[in-house]
């Protein structure tokens, strides 16, 4: 596919015969995955149905089908090569993945990454909704630094994990209204959370990654100060990580989520008092725009920052003694 093309299309057997729909699935899946093989215990009754969005880069899949079996073998993987990896998240119903001697039983809220590099064996039941995504290698094995097949189940019900989830689920309702460039955009940073969640850096220890979020993290604050409703849970889900994450890199830094926004709001209300382009502006209007609930609220927290009150700074100039405190 052409890089900057967005299809979104979608495909069911509901106007197939009962005798030609397995053996359609069967091609249609091939089309847009690879070579497996498929098994049906009832073709009968079988049903199926996907929606599709795809680009150049990523492609996620919804699917809905009767009961199967998906083999991928040895002989396939040598002649029909594909590195790429698939996100599996089922929406209803139970499928069990079998790969490098592993066996993920996986429900909704329990996702899945595998690799079709290396053989595998799926089996999902009748009532089986799932969402399947297309991976580019390069884009996890050059975060995770791995070359080899990798398959693991993810817990999407919280943290890191749910945001995830979450973005997988909204780049599907939001089919119709994304561009090319915004499914791309959106799968890349989905990407990028999705392989710190399996390298487990949802619940980070190492000093190094510590450091790094909080710097991310005081960035972020510094931008957003003025914003009223911006709170640690706000700010994480913002970034893409667990409110426990930020807090870890915090408390290593001898602070907190709350503490940081504050005295990233007061710093923003000292630089503000001492800029004329501010000073047609009265202190409960200051503490409004910088993310204050009211004047007293500033005016108490100011205080105890600064050891001067707001109006007092004004009035002393840029070289108040507010300037004496640390900063």
């Amino acid at each position: 596919m052409a890089l900057g093309t967005y299809v979104v299309d979608s495909w069911t057997t509901r106007d197939v015969t009962s005798r030609e729909r397995a053996e359609l699935w069967g091609e249609h899946v091939t089309s847009y995955q690879s070579r497996m093989n498929y098994r049906y215990p009832h073709t009968d009754d079988f049903h199926a149905g996907t929606i599709r969005q795809c680009t150049g880069a990523y492609q996620l899949v919804k699917w809905w089908s009767g009961t199967i079996r998906y083999t991928r073998t040895a002989g396939q993987v040598r002649h029909a090569p594909d590195e790429d990896y698939r996100l599996l998240l089922p929406v209803a119903g139970e499928l069990v993945l079998r790969q490098d001697d592993q066996e993920l039983r996986l429900v909704p809220e329990a996702g899945c990454l595998l690799t079709f590099a290396a053989p595998f064996e799926i089996l999902q039941d009748d009532s089986m909704q799932a969402f399947i995504m297309s991976i580019p290698a390069q884009e996890v094995n050059g975060r995770l630094n791995r070359s080899s097949p990798l398959a693991t189940g993810l817990d999407l019900t919280s943290g890191l994990g749910r945001v995830v989830g979450d973005m997988l689920t909204g780049l599907h309702e939001e089919r119709d209204t994304l561009t090319g460039g915004q499914f791309d955009a959106v799968s890349d940073r989905l990407v990028e959370l999705l392989c710190m969640l399996v390298a487990g850096d949802d619940r980070p220890t190492a000093p190094g990654h510590l450091a790094e979020v909080e710097t991310v993290v005081r960035r972020y604050i510094r931008e957003h100060a003025a914003d009223p409703d911006m709170t640690g849970a706000t700010m994480a889900q913002a970034l893409g990580w667990s409110l426990r994450q930020v807090q870890l890199a915090l408390q290593h830094a001898g602070t907190t989520p709350r503490e940081l926004i504050r005295e990233e709001r007061l710093r923003l209300v000292r630089d503000r008092l001492r800029a004329p382009g501010y000073r047609h502006m009265t202190i409960t209007e200051l503490a409004y725009v910088s993310g204050f609930s009211s004047s007293s609220a500033l005016s108490a927290a100011f205080r105890q920052r600064f050891g001067v009150c707001p109006r007092e700074m004004r009035h002393a100039g840029p070289r108040s003694v507010g300037d004496t405190r640390r900063s």
